[in-house]
């Protein structure tokens, strides 16, 4: 669980102590951190061997430093986490999944199960992209909780039904399972589901956007991501970490709907409308970066877009982009522009710039006061555009494979830019 009124006082601190010397036997009876026959053929695959720490790692790094090792064969967060550090994540992402796992916490302890965690160096602490299952012993624990702070909840975001809990006392081993399968989510205790929703419907983003999250805004965005599990100050075990990954859903999606910006967020003062069916930007008073970004992720597509530009019509389609400081806008622009500026070519917002360009002789299919279809195809480490039907760029690149992120349009800076927009349609793969 995160939020900061769990900073404990010293006395608190002394009763954690003394409860993780008490606290080392992993012991449950059976064989913990075994598949069986049966598991094996149905996909299963333990994320825990019962002896090391392999296949884990620090948040945002490249070993394993923090305060968690191996004890009797479960691994054991020490206690010595907090709300900024103590995370280890998985070497490997997920995206849709069943995930099951035992646990233990120490009295009055608090941990959770964090998933499609992004690790990029803009977020410090993992919990800002990650949902959360939350692992607390709420009858001991020395403060009180909100429903969305309790035992199973989907951290600050939906409550469990506690008519169905069953938790086994402090001390004792409960079992708990994820599943996510393409935006359908369950959170299971013990042989129970006590929670189930849907990610990324309207009631979804009502409760992230006027809650713990407002001020987040890529958390729980991202369609895959590395597993977290969190010391947060208390000792905690784990042990029986298992997963079975389940299969994509490709669907087709109308970004537009000709009618309103419903399912775009803009950052930014630049104005962004709808008019006679088109959607419209242009450049305001400010003169400013203004961008136009789905509220959903969208990582391999097939995109096709029709623009038509107005004035200087300096512009792009941003790929895998993701929210900073507010305005800025990170990650990978197929750039529209004015003839002789590179319609079509691939631009890094930070770092390395202009990643391809197109061959002067193309920037003729260009239609200058036309309607003009962009088509970007974008599959793992590979980015393809056309424009009117004449392949512009063909690029692969390992950091654009490894992102994923928003689809945004953007104004450029400097004043007298209008851009129309229709027929926004895209495929996911």
């Amino acid at each position: 669980m995160m939020f900061t009124v769990k900073k404990m006082m010293m006395k608190s601190l002394l009763v954690c102590s003394v409860a993780a010397l008490s606290f080392t036997s992993c012991d449950g009876g059976g064989q913990p951190n075994t598949l069986t026959e049966q598991e094996k053929a149905d996909g299963w695959q333990l994320l825990f061997d019962g002896t090391t720490m392999t296949g884990w790692r620090d948040y945002n790094g490249t070993s394993l430093t923090e305060p968690w090792h191996v004890v009797d064969g479960c691994i054991q967060a020490k206690g010595d986490g907090s709300d900024a550090s103590g995370y280890i994540v998985t070497d490997k992402q997920y995206e849709n999944f069943e995930l099951s796992w035992d646990w233990k916490l120490s009295k009055g302890g608090n941990s959770g199960m964090l998933y499609h965690v992004v690790e990029r160096p803009q977020y410090k602490v993992p919990y800002v992209t990650g949902p959360e299952y939350q692992l607390i012993d709420t009858p001991n624990f020395p403060e009180k909780l909100e429903d969305w702070q309790d035992m199973g909840a989907d951290y600050a975001m939906y409550v469990p039904d506690k008519a169905k809990m069953k938790v086994n006392p402090q001390g004792e081993w409960n079992n708990s399972k994820i599943v996510f399968d393409n935006g359908h989510v369950e959170h299971w205790l013990n042989g129970v589901k006590i929670v189930e929703f849907e990610a990324w419907t309207e009631d979804w983003f009502a409760r992230k956007n006027s809650g713990k999250w407002n001020d987040a805004p890529e958390y729980g965005l991202a369609r895959k991501g590395v597993l977290c599990l969190q010391d947060h100050g208390y000792p905690a075990s784990f042990r029986n970490i298992k997963i079975k990954e389940l299969p994509r859903k490709n669907k087709e999606v109308n970004l537009f709907n000709g009618k309103d910006l419903d399912g775009w967020q803009a950052y930014g003062t630049e104005k962004w409308y709808v008019k006679d069916d088109l959607l419209i930007c242009e450049s305001g008073p400010d003169k400013q970066y203004g961008y136009l970004a789905t509220r959903e992720y969208y990582d391999d597509f097939d995109l096709t877009v029709e623009f038509k530009q107005e004035a200087d019509g300096n512009s792009g389609v941003f790929i895998r982009s993701f929210i900073e400081e507010g305005v800025k806008v990170n990650g990978w622009q197929v750039e529209v522009a004015p003839k002789g500026h590179g319609t079509g070519g691939i631009y890094e917002s930070y770092g390395r710039g202009w990643l391809i360009q197109i061959p002067k002789e193309k920037e003729e299919f260009l239609k200058v006061g036309d309607w003009n279809t962009m088509r970007i195809l974008v599959q793992g480490d590979k980015v393809t555009t056309w424009l009117n039907g004449q392949e512009m760029v063909n690029f692969q690149d390992d950091k654009i494979g490894a992102g994923q992120g928003r689809i945004a349009l953007q104004i450029h800076d400097g004043g007298g830019i209008k851009v129309l927009w229709r027929n926004l349609k895209l495929k996911t793969l």
